[in-house]
Order: structure tokens, then C-alpha cells, then sequence
């Protein structure tokens, strides 16, 4: 005979299961809040300060101001000072900090799936694939977490696709800090503390003879950035990546190029690589791809997808439903608002405007990626418009990094300059 719930037990169980299900279909205002210390202003930050101290890794230099919200090109503190955001979280918030399409997509995956790992099929992960296919002009994606997890994947698929190990790189180039990645990334301070890795041979940015000269049969790979980022914003002439194309079509390396930064409308096309028209044999995704969530894609080229067969690269969250589902999002917005069409005209009018008001060594960039290069302390300028209410990035001693939202509007860059032109006439 069968045990059966006594009626009180199964309205119980139904109230309760109704319960759950009441939940989450509830919007996030409805929902639990996260816990959060029962301090404000000034008391929140110094105390977050000082038990990040004793709880975290010391491997950040943090600016020391606590963020608490965001929208679009701005974002406010734990005391409510209000600033313009010109760092995106290094280039990632591309369609703008808690853009409503890429919050709602995320809540209503949320109440559906999460996680299911890559045992499984998942709707959102195919058709972000397709999505990806069609801006990109590749064949096939592989989905990680980080741009240094989708270097490592491409790094992988050309040592297999050539059966070789030795990869070239740029000098004041950036991929990752990985160890596979660290060996492609050029500053030594980075590097020396992990040695032995598989180092690239590093030439000269921009200059095919060079690279001509260091690849070899051996080279299993070029990687390149198609705009150096953190070298300091570096643009390279298109038909640089041309002549890396023909280098390695006739060595028979891959060519990689790095799209970490440049991708998704930052510099005022879809990706760097349509600036030259070339096609790499794969290509590394991540930052804007997901309006702000951890995601990361390889691209790669048929010719050499098919060389990874089952098992020989993996990832646990890869392409997981929640961040697929925030990339399409994203995706849509950056097309429905015509926001790379909008980066290169913002990011044409930024370097309008820095060159008319600023002594600067040079003004470079594409679209809203753009390096300001100085002789005075950027990381002291940073500072000092930070204290204005202007969020900046420097990449050296010498140079400002500027990658905002691709929403920023004319009235927030006339700010910025005005701001950063006051700071330099000051003594």
C-alpha cells in the first residue's frame, strides 16, 4: 500500500510550492535584498576599505571611492557624489551601465535557468553562436569566462592546428595574465615573476618588416591586438594586419587578433579587423560582450575549428544561459541604437575636442577608444578628476586611456575635457 500525505502536509507543500513559484516571478524590487552593511557614506567606504584589506588578495590598486549604482555613462558612490563614467569597467560597459534591455533579459533568464554546464544543450548559447557568426564573418565559437580564457583557447587551437609552439607577439601588447596568455603579453614586470612560460618572440608594433622577419616554421601563431589597449592605446596602419596576414599565410602560422577591447563598436566598426578588412584565422572575444556580466568567446576560422575535437578544451560556466542571454541583449541594443555608428562619431568629436583644448603630445584612438599621450602625471591627473567627479584610466605615466560607454552623449565629453584642461593649467 501506498504511504500517502496526510492533507495538512500537501496544502503545505502546495502553499509552499506556490510560494516559490510566486517568487520568482516577482520583479528584483520584490525580492530579497543582498545583504549590505547598516553604515552610510563615509563610514561604508572606509569600512569596505578596510575589510577588503583583510579579506582580499592584495592584487589591486583600487581608486578609494566605494561604487553603488549606475546608469548609462554615469555612476554614484556610497556617499552620492556623482561621476562620469569614462573607464566603462575598461572598456566592457559598451551599451552603458544597467542598460534596461540587458536588466531585463538577465531577470527574466534568472526565474528560468542559470546554470546547466556544457552537458547539456542551451537555447541561448546556440543562437548567441549564430549571432556572433553573422557579425564576425567566422565559422564557429567556443564561450569561456575572460578574454585571457578566450586567448588561451585560440593559443591551444594553433599550437594543435600546426603541431608547433612558438608564437609572436607585439611589443607593448596585452592578451592576459594567464600563463599561457602571460607568454604573449609583452610588459617583463608581468612576466618575470612566473618565468619559465612559452614566451613570444615581441617585435615592434606596426612594423611588418619586423614581423616579418620573426616568424618562422616554427611560429605557431601571430597574435595581435588590431588597437593596442593597454600599451597605450596604439593604432596601428591597416595595412599592417594586411602584411600579418600574408606573413602567416606563408609560413603557415595562424593569425590571431586580439578583439578583447576593440570588439562590439569600440572603435566605431563591429571589430578592429574591418578598419583593414582582414580576416584572421581566430579571433578572441570578451569585456562588451555581455553589457557587463563575465563572458568570453574564440572565433575561429572552419579551416581550423575542426582540429578540436572532444575533450581537448572545456569550460565549466562557457556560454552559460544567464550571460548568453545578457550578450544578446546587448547585441540588439548596440544595433536598435545604432551604437557603433554612434562611437565613431562620438569618439570623432572627443578627439575634436581634446586637440582643441588640451597640450597634449598626440591625441589617437578609433571610434570612443582613445589614448591621450602627455607630459605631465596621468596617474595624478586620474586623481584629480576623480575628486571632479570624472572617472579616467592611464595606461602609463604618460598616457590616458579614455573607453566610455558607447552611449556617452556631447554634453559628457565637453564636461570631461573642460575638467581635464582645468587640471592641466593648474599648477
Amino acid at each position: 500500500m501506498i504511504d500517502k500525505e496526510s492533507d495538512e502536509t500537501m496544502i503545505m507543500k502546495i502553499k509552499s510550492d506556490t510560494e516559490t513559484e510566486t517568487k520568482a516571478e516577482m520583479g528584483r524590487d520584490e525580492m530579497a535584498e543582498t545583504p549590505k552593511l547598516d553604515l552610510s557614506g563615509a563610514e561604508r567606504t572606509a569600512r569596505i576599505v578596510e575589510l577588503e584589506r583583510g579579506s582580499v588578495i592584495q592584487t589591486y590598486t583600487r581608486q578609494p571611492i566605494l561604487l553603488v549604482r549606475g546608469s548609462g555613462a554615469r555612476v554614484w558612490d556610497a556617499e552620492g557624489r556623482e561621476y562620469i563614467d569614462f573607464v566603462a569597467g575598461v572598456a566592457v560597459n559598451t551599451v552603458g551601465h544597467c542598460h534596461p534591455a540587458v536588466v531585463e533579459a538577465i531577470r527574466r533568464q534568472a526565474i528560468e535557468l542559470i546554470h546547466t554546464s556544457n552537458l547539456y544543450y542551451t537555447e541561448n548559447q546556440v543562437l548567441l553562436a549564430e549571432e556572433l557568426k553573422g557579425l564576425t564573418g567566422m565559422d564557429r565559437a567556443f564561450f569561456c569566462n575572460s578574454g585571457a580564457e578566450s586567448v588561451e583557447a585560440a593559443l591551444k587551437l594553433a599550437r594543435k592546428a600546426t603541431g608547433r609552439s612558438k608564437i609572436v607577439a607585439a611589443i607593448h601588447s596585452f592578451h592576459g595574465r594567464t600563463l599561457g596568455s602571460l607568454g604573449a603579453t609583452y610588459k617583463p614586470m608581468y612576466r618575470e615573476p612566473f618565468r619559465p612560460l612559452n614566451e613570444a618572440d615581441f617585435v615592434p608594433y606596426d612594423d611588418p618588416e619586423a614581423l616579418a622577419s620573426a616568424v618562422s616554421v616554427d611560429t605557431s601563431a601571430v597574435i595581435l591586438e588590431p588597437v593596442q589597449g593597454e600599451g597605450g592605446v596604439n593604432v596601428p596602419s591597416p595595412e599592417y594586419l594586411r602584411a600579418a596576414r600574408e606573413i602567416c599565410d606563408d609560413c603557415g602560422a595562424l593569425l590571431i587578433l586580439d578583439e578583447v577591447q576593440t570588439g562590439f563598436g569600440r572603435t566605431g566598426k563591429w571589430f578592429g579587423k574591418e578598419h583593414s578588412g582582414v580576416m584572421p584565422d581566430a579571433m578572441t572575444l570578451a569585456k562588451g560582450i555581455a553589457g557587463g556580466l563575465p563572458m568570453g568567446a574564440m572565433l575561429a576560422a572552419e579551416s581550423v575549428s575542426n582540429v578540436f575535437q572532444r575533450g581537448d578544451h572545456a569550460s565549466t560556466f562557457g556560454g552559460g544561459p544567464l550571460v548568453s542571454a545578457a550578450a544578446l541583449a546587448s547585441i540588439g541594443a548596440i544595433k536598435d541604437e545604432k551604437l557603433v555608428e554612434r562611437s565613431e562619431a562620438m569618439g570623432r568629436y572627443l578627439r575634436s575636442r581634446l586637440a582643441e583644448e588640451i597640450d597634449a603630445l598626440d591625441v589617437r584612438g578609433l571610434g570612443l577608444m582613445v589614448g591621450v599621450e602627455m607630459e605631465a602625471n596621468c596617474p595624478e591627473i586620474v586623481a584629480r578628476a576623480r575628486e571632479r567627479g570624472i572617472l579616467l584610466n592611464a595606461t602609463s605615466d604618460r598616457v590616458l586611456r579614455m573607453v566610455p560607454p558607447l552611449v556617452i552623449g556631447k554634453e559628457e565629453i565637453d564636461r570631461v575635457v573642460t575638467v581635464l584642461g582645468e587640471i592641466l593649467r593648474e599648477p
